[in-house]
């Protein structure tokens, strides 16, 4: 199966986009911690008494960093690709 190569004026397939969403929304709040650091405590530690809003928190300050990883396993593959031919 061939793969279709990214739409470049998508902002999601453009690196410098991710990363400026990440940047903001992905670490907003910045004081006293990153919003989404406490939310993986959180979860880390047993996800005890988080309610409905804390969960879709969770993904609204989760998602960038989804976009960011789904980014990189694209570029990863293209480099794999071009490397075997």
């Amino acid at each position: 199966m061939e793969q279709k190569e990214l739409n470049k004026s998508n902002p999601l397939n453009s690196w410098k986009a991710v990363l400026i969403i990440c940047a903001t929304l992905g670490l907003a709040p910045f004081v006293p911690e990153p919003h989404i650091w406490g939310k993986i405590k959180w979860l880390a530690g047993g996800a005890v008494g988080m309610k409905l809003m804390d969960w879709g928190d969770l993904l609204f300050h989760g998602f960038p960093w989804v976009l960011a990883i789904r980014l990189g396993v694209i570029e990863l593959k293209n480099r794999l690709k071009i490397k075997e031919t």
